[in-house]
């Protein structure tokens, strides 16, 4: 029998629980005040240093207020409600976080802009400690190691009863992706990588995903207790956690591959001007 304080948890945790999902209810909502607080501040902060900045890009501010509603949606919307009874639900507001939110982010250079808003930031990005942070081989490993221990740990279960845990691990999602897809898109300062090797950068994180994705959708148990609790059938909670898997697997790879289309129009573009470069180069030589 569980202890007393473990049982009285249990029952907290299913009256909570919001109820079985259906159609109806795509438009709850719930306000968390932790991550709504967060979006708040960090929408603040970056619109205050583009106006600092004077003449920054309004294309990259329209990649951050698109990240925020993008991030708003994926913990406040129906699909938070729903993000800790239903593991097919939790992978949707995980790809919403860490393949939309997190290369809008990434596309709208948040570091180049603080870099501008005082000396001492500058240098701290140009520092030894950033450029190891920040270099792509760090930053797929980072990206490798935390997708699969988020899902296939007990780091999952533990986001399932602990509110605090559960944050940060949204907050992970966008951090992790943001340095990911930083390297990917190649917009902002320090990004060094040729176009055509961008390409085989994200082709090479797509088995990470597929894994993972493999992995749940194969589970013969349940290997989150925590879902023990919201009365349903193991048969239930495995087929929840199938679909899961299979959203992770179809849809982050389609992600993927969509990411695909612009970093291969600016490897195109970039063979094309060094092409031109090299012709002029030889047409002055007499080549």
């Amino acid at each position: 029998m569980l202890p007393l304080h473990s049982s009285l948890r249990h029952l907290l945790l299913y009256i909570d629980a919001p109820a079985a999902f259906s159609w109806r209810h795509l438009n709850q909502w719930e306000v968390q005040w932790v991550p709504m607080l967060m979006i708040l501040v960090a929408g603040v902060i970056y619109f205050a240093l583009a106006k600092r900045a004077g003449n920054w890009p309004a294309r990259r501010s329209l990649m951050f207020l698109l990240a925020l509603v993008t991030s708003m949606l994926a913990t406040q919307s129906v699909v938070g409600v729903y993000d800790r009874r239903l593991f097919a639900d939790h992978m949707i507001q995980h790809l919403m976080l860490i393949m939309i939110a997190a290369p809008l982010f990434a596309l709208s250079a948040p570091l180049d802009l603080l870099r501008l808003s005082a000396n001492w930031v500058a240098r701290l990005l140009d520092s030894a400690a950033a450029k190891v942070i920040l270099h792509p081989l760090v930053a797929f490993a980072i990206y490798a190691i935390f997708i699969p221990i988020s899902h296939l740990s007990g780091l999952f279960n533990l986001t399932l009863t602990h509110e605090f845990i559960h944050d940060n691990e949204h907050l992970l999602f966008i951090i992790v992706g943001y340095l990911f897809f930083r390297q990917a898109l190649g917009v902002e300062r320090g990004v060094d990588l040729n176009p055509g090797l961008r390409l085989v950068y994200v082709m090479a994180a797509v088995p990470v995903d597929t894994f993972t994705g493999l992995a749940l959708a194969m589970q013969s148990r349940n290997p989150f207790s925590g879902y023990a609790h919201r009365g349903r059938s193991l048969q239930a909670v495995l087929s929840d956690l199938h679909l899961g898997g299979s959203i992770m697997w179809i849809g982050g790879d389609a992600l993927m591959l969509l990411a695909l289309i612009p970093i291969t129009v600016t490897w195109v573009r970039y063979e094309t001007v060094r092409t031109r470069a090299i012709d002029a180069e030889l047409d002055e030589l007499g080549i």
